[in-house]
Formats: C-alpha cells, sequence, structure tokens
C-alpha cells in the first residue's frame, strides 16, 4: 500500500491522481489533500477518501471547508506551514506535487526535505530553484519522479542506458492551437481561443503556456536539473499529433522515443506505481488508425516564449524565476483580459531584461526575484 499526499488535488493533475487512487484502492492509500479555494470540490475528495489532513489557502477557506466537512475525522490546515505539513506528513511515502505555479516551490521542498518520493508535476520548483531542489533531493535521500508526460517519457528511455552514452534529448512540443494560424492573426487571439488545446485536457494556466510554448521552455529548464542534463543537450522539437511524448538520441544515433495516446493519466499513474506499471482502462494506440506522424522545428520567431526559456537558461542565476513569475503575472492578466495574447512574451521580455540577477543559491534570493518579477509585471500590465 502506498500512502500519499496530493498536493493540488483539485487541479487537473490532481483530479487524475485521485482518479487513479480511486480505481486501485488496494495500492494506494490518501492521507492528505491540499487545495487553494475550490472548496466544494476538495470537501468531496475528503467524502471519497477520508483523508488525515487537508489543506486551503487561508483561514477563510478552512472554515468554509469545516462547515461542508462537518466531521472531526480530517484534519484541516491553512496557509503555507499548512501546505508544508501536508508535504512532509509522517507515513506519506509518495507526495503528487501538483500544484500550479511558483506557489509549489515551498511544500515541493517541504517533501524533499522529508525524503519523500516526489512524483513531481509542478515544474516550477524546478524551473525556479532546479540546483536547491536536487542538492536538497541528494541529501535527503528523497526521489523525484516526473509526472509530466514528455518528462515521464524520457525518464523511460533512459532506463537501463548508460548515461555516458547520451547525446542529447529530444522533448516534443504539440504546437498548440496556434500552430498554423498566421502571425498577423495573433493580435486578436482571446483567452477562450487559447483555452482551446487540440489535444491536451489541462489547466488555465498551462493551456495558456502551451499557446505561447512557454509551458514546453519551462520544461527545458526543468529537464537540465531532473536529468543532470548540459543546456546543449536539450532540443525542442514540434509534433503536432502528440502521439511520441519525448525521445532520448544516444551517441551511436540510436533514438529511443516513449509512444502512446495523449492521457495524463498514463504518466501519472506510473510515477505513482513506479516500478510497476498499472493496468489503466485506457484504449491502446492503434497504429493502423493513428495519423501519420510528422515531426518539425519550432518557430521561435512566432513563439518567442521558447527563445525567452533558452534565454533564462543559458544566464542562470535568479533567471529562471524571474522568467517564470513574470509569465505568470502576464498570463493571468492575460486571462483577465487585461492584455493581449502578444503582450505575454513581451511583457517577460522587458522582465528580464531589466532584472539584477541574484546567485540563486539560497531560497530567499530566488523569493526575492520572484516577488520582484511580479511587481515589475503588475507595473507593466498597469502602464
Amino acid at each position: 500500500m502506498i500512502n500519499l499526499s496530493i498536493l493540488g488535488s483539485t487541479g487537473s493533475i490532481g483530479k487524475n491522481a485521485c482518479w487513479v487512487a480511486n480505481n486501485f484502492p488496494e495500492k494506494f492509500s490518501v492521507k492528505a489533500l491540499t487545495a487553494s479555494t475550490s472548496i466544494k470540490a476538495l470537501a468531496d475528495q475528503i467524502a471519497a477518501f477520508k483523508p488525515e489532513m487537508a489543506v486551503v489557502r487561508d483561514r477563510e477557506q478552512a472554515q468554509k471547508l469545516s462547515a461542508l466537512v462537518g466531521n472531526k475525522t480530517c484534519r484541516i490546515d491553512y496557509g503555507p506551514d499548512g501546505y508544508a505539513k501536508a508535504a512532509s506528513l509522517p507515513g506519506v511515502d509518495t507526495v503528487i506535487s501538483a500544484t500550479v505555479g511558483a506557489a509549489g516551490l515551498v511544500p515541493t521542498l517541504a517533501a524533499v526535505d522529508a525524503g519523500k518520493t516526489v512524483a513531481l508535476a509542478n515544474k516550477e520548483a524546478l524551473v525556479m530553484a532546479g540546483g536547491l531542489v536536487m542538492e536538497r533531493a541528494r541529501l535527503s535521500g528523497a526521489r523525484i519522479l516526473p509526472i509530466d508526460s514528455e518528462h515521464s517519457a524520457i525518464f523511460q528511455c533512459l532506463a537501463g542506458h548508460n548515461r555516458d552514452e547520451l547525446s542529447r534529448i529530444w522533448l516534443t512540443a504539440s504546437g498548440g492551437p496556434f500552430l498554423n494560424t498566421p502571425v498577423e492573426d495573433f493580435a486578436s487571439i482571446t483567452p477562450e481561443m487559447a483555452l482551446a488545446h487540440p489535444n491536451w485536457d489541462m489547466g488555465a494556466k498551462i493551456s495558456i503556456d502551451s499557446a505561447t510554448m512557454m509551458n514546453k521552455g519551462l520544461e527545458v529548464i526543468e529537464a537540465k536539473w531532473l536529468f543532470d542534463l548540459k543546456n546543449e543537450q536539450i532540443a525542442v522539437l514540434v509534433h503536432p499529433q502528440s502521439i511520441v511524448h519525448s525521445m532520448v538520441e544516444y551517441l551511436d544515433g540510436s533514438v529511443i522515443a516513449q509512444m502512446g495516446r495523449p492521457d495524463m493519466r498514463c504518466a501519472i499513474a506510473y510515477a505513482m506505481s513506479f516500478p510497476k506499471r498499472l493496468a489503466l482502462p485506457v484504449p491502446p494506440l492503434d497504429f493502423y488508425r493513428t495519423a501519420p506522424l510528422t515531426f518539425m522545428p519550432p518557430d521561435t520567431g512566432k513563439f518567442p516564449c521558447l527563445a525567452l526559456a533558452f534565454d533564462a537558461l543559458e544566464r542562470a542565476q535568479t533567471c529562471p524565476a524571474v522568467l517564470n513569475a513574470a509569465n505568470e503575472a502576464a498570463v493571468e492578466a492575460f486571462l483577465n483580459k487585461k492584455i493581449a495574447f502578444l503582450q505575454i512574451p513581451h511583457i517577460v521580455s522587458l522582465a528580464l531584461d531589466a532584472h539584477r540577477p541574484g546567485s540563486g543559491r539560497n531560497l530567499a534570493d530566488i523569493l526575492d526575484a520572484d516577488a520582484w518579477a511580479r511587481k515589475f509585471a503588475a507595473k507593466t500590465v498597469t502602464k
């Protein structure tokens, strides 16, 4: 029996993790659940799984949750301390880090410091503080397993092979909803249009990041730390069908690819049950009916966010944290219809150029850079 703590249980990844746990009750027991403000959904999950504790954003949300739950069997907590407690809860084996955005960094570090197995969907933790997170994992003995389909694919393609023989990895990208949209039409893109991803069912923030290709840029930075790669060992390939989830190329020219339907439950279940696989009720990939698989280089002129991510990776220090924070602020402004789609990369670029990098070697540096970038982006949006 694997005891779970699911951080961000009411989001897209969290709901799918709950689905896996619910479908394999003999293998998983949910001990902690966390959300932000989706109180009704969290209350339903508490009724289904009967965890030891649940955590929400603040005292007001905690009071609302208590009124809905109406019993004392589940301890309800709130705020940063509560999230850290859920991430390091004694008796928990695996922490599913599925909180969206920079808010997932501190709870993820708490899980790492507690020596948990961390099934990581919160890519921002490694984007902001990859060196710090991986170093603390080495010290505590924590194991980090990827949930993103691309990183799960790389993880699977590396298994059983000599890392000294690795040439590079290929992260595949669907290209999002605007792959074939003329760039002159980008000025009229609305949030509703950007949220309509052709292949994947994701939350709002990640859907917008996919539309700008920032999501792939964040995955590039995540991959560097997760797999201990040199910057030049990471390449991106646009693959509209989302069947090949990513590939690994070796020194002899061999390329190993991991394939499957675009269904996040597969990667989530693999991280939850590793090193075993679960018999998921997912239709097999039909090679006879699958459309021809196509690949093309990314157009960073059309999608500058990907180039900005590579730039932040090269600049290093606290620049990736600034990239992430400025992007989060810009995406929120776009979703609230305060800025246009094309202004997202513009705001991120301005923030990177205006930033005076810190070392990024400690959490305080990283959080300071994050706060600075959010203030900078907010002022730019206002202007």
